[in-house]
């Protein structure tokens, strides 16, 4: 044997008998002493996190980010939840199998989707949830099966406003406002049940007929396409004469409001224009009734350039007379 492998031998003989020692057996258990110590005291809280603390159970604080600590060994426990700002999705009728660039999808889960429209057909709704944990406390000690139960309220709220509209209008028209009504169901049930979130988004996703009678649907719904289309259309058209035709009549009821105001006004002023006259004639009538002849006179004669003067008693051929030679 060497002097190096002696060596060896004596220092593990010394080592050995040295942690057999009660005071280095009282070093070794201070420091696991203190390593669980600090390891059950300080905790580390992410920037989209929130801390609970309960001591022996019950309620103490909630923490927000940042290195807290609290007192070890069980007496006070942490409990980590997605902070207000967190938003979190629940996926109905698919699920995502592989996120990424491109995700990958798993659809027509028909325990989800499938459902039963107000009309008697069946038809597969995929939509998804988004919400955010508005209350920690209650998200933690209030509901034990937190997912299941968001899950089977979800579930529960758009198959009955599915149940109550016809196919064509869940997959068209009426999405929007399903939308809006699960969102409002949603939350008035999980407010109730005190879970401590707040749904803020309900969006519909694919929404079709079965495999099975997809091409039937798709026919009918282009039969119905084409019929919005004609309606539409001759809506355009009525939009466009309709209009027109009555600007046409309030232009010929106007003209025809003018015409009657003129032909008022001037029946009016003739009979003051004849009043006038007559309180003239009444005063001189001779001579009131020879300026109206001669008024009428130089009326008829300025008609013409060439007036001619008719008189039964003329000698000649002709009965007739002209003024303008």
């Amino acid at each position: 044997m060497t002097d190096y492998e002696m060596y060896l031998r004596n220092l593990s003989r010394r080592f050995q008998q040295k942690i057999k020692t009660p005071k280095f057996i009282f070093i070794i258990a201070a420091v696991v002493f203190l390593i669980a110590l600090a390891a059950s005291t300080f905790f580390m809280v992410d920037q989209t996190e929130q801390a609970v603390i309960t001591r022996f159970g019950s309620y103490r604080t909630t923490l927000g980010p940042g290195l807290h600590y609290k007192l070890p060994f069980g007496i006070e426990k942490k409990y980590i939840v997605p902070g207000a700002k967190v938003v979190q999705t629940e996926q109905f009728g698919f699920k995502t199998t592989k996120s990424g660039v491109v995700n990958t999808y798993q659809n027509n889960i028909s325990s989800e989707s499938t459902m039963l429209t107000g009309d008697l057909n069946i038809v597969d709704v995929e939509w998804i949830i988004q919400y955010r944990i508005v209350d920690p406390v209650a998200w933690l000690f209030t509901v034990e099966e937190k997912e299941q139960t968001i899950r089977d309220i979800s579930r529960s709220a758009i198959n009955t406003l599915v149940g109550d509209r016809a196919i064509f209008s869940v997959m068209g028209s009426e999405r929007s406002n399903i939308e809006s009504l699960a969102m409002t169901m949603m939350n008035e049930q999980f407010h109730q049940l005190g879970m401590g979130i707040n749904v803020i988004a309900v969006k519909l996703q694919n929404i079709v007929p079965p495999s099975g009678v997809q091409s039937a649907f798709e026919d009918v719904n282009k039969a119905i396409q084409d019929m919005n289309r004609f309606i539409n259309e001759g809506k355009e058209k009525y939009n466009a004469e309709i209009p027109k035709a009555k600007g046409e009549a309030d232009r010929q009821v106007q003209v025809a409001d003018g015409y009657a105001a003129e032909r008022v006004n001037r029946a009016k002023g003739d009979v003051a224009r004849f009043n006038a006259v007559y309180e003239e004639y009444k005063k001189a009538p001779s001579v009131t009734r020879e300026r109206l002849y001669l008024e009428a006179m130089e009326e008829i004669f300025n008609a013409s350039k060439d007036p001619v003067l008719v008189d039964k008693n003329l000698d000649n051929v002709l009965p007739f007379k002209n003024l303008g030679e």
